[in-house]
This record gives C-alpha cells, sequence and structure tokens, in this order.
C-alpha cells in the first residue's frame, strides 16, 4: 500500500495524535557494535559519527542513568504518508513555527511522528488540527 503525495490531502487528513507520556533524546558513545541500554525501548533509533541517538521514555532514561537535556511530546500524523511526498513537512513546521513550537521529526513508513516540547505538546496538536481544518476548507 503507497502512501498519500497529495499535499491538500495530506494537511486536511493528517489527524495528529498525541501519544502518552513523556519522550527524550539521548545519546550512546560509540559508532559501531552500540546496542541498547538493557531496560529501555526505543521508539526511535538513529546511528550517527558521534553515537546512537535513542528515542524513549523518560522514565526509562532515568532508570538507565542515561542523560538529556530535551523532554518531548510525541506525536503521530495518522495518515500514511508517502516517503517521497513534497511539502508536508514544511508546512506543518512552518506552522508550529508561527507559533513559536519547535519540532523534530522522524519519517516512518507509514506516518510522520513530531516531537514537540513537553510542555506545550497538546498546543501543538492543536495548532495542526486547526491547519487540517484550513486545509480541508481550500
Amino acid at each position: 500500500m503507497s502512501g498519500e503525495s497529495d499535499l491538500r490531502t495530506l494537511l486536511s487528513g493528517m489527524r495528529p495524535e498525541l501519544n502518552d507520556g513523556v519522550y527524550v533524546f539521548c545519546t550512546v558513545p560509540g559508532t559501531t557494535g552500540t546496542t541498547v541500554p538493557a531496560g529501555t525501548t526505543p521508539v526511535a533509533t538513529i546511528r550517527e559519527r558521534e553515537g546512537l541517538t535513542l528515542v524513549l521514555r523518560q522514565e526509562e532514561a532515568d532508570a538507565a542513568g542515561l542523560a538529556y537535556e530535551y523532554t518531548a511530546g510525541w506525536i503521530t500524523l495518522r495518515i500514511h504518508s508517502a516517503l517521497d511526498a513534497v511539502g508536508l513537512t514544511a508546512a506543518f513546521a512552518t506552522e508550529l513555527g508561527a507559533h513559536g513550537l519547535s519540532c523534530n521529526v522522524i519519517a516512518g513508513y507509514h506516518h510522520d511522528h513530531l516531537f514537540v516540547a513537553a510542555d506545550r505538546a497538546a498546543e501543538a496538536v492543536a495548532v495542526l488540527e486547526g491547519l487540517a481544518e484550513r486545509s480541508a476548507d481550500s
């Protein structure tokens, strides 16, 4: 099943959903052979030259003694976006930015996942819902 690539359809149908919990970005040094720390179940991992980045629940990072600087809410856009779709990230990032909201985006095969400041996550969902409504009306 291929994903949606029409920008208007993507925006009007994104259905942002705030996942439970608070999430953090941590890093484990090393570029080869680096494993995920015991007791953690990251929602995403990214291998970088500097080490393995983990995105995981704050309580898991705390229990594993992992340092972090940023706490985030995790929003999933429920529409199945095509990996080669053009403009979706730019549109929602611009809208969030206009409200002083930063976001860190990770694209999965089916959905886009946004990590926004934990204390403003509900506000970010409302901003995205407003963008979706305006897109449906245009």
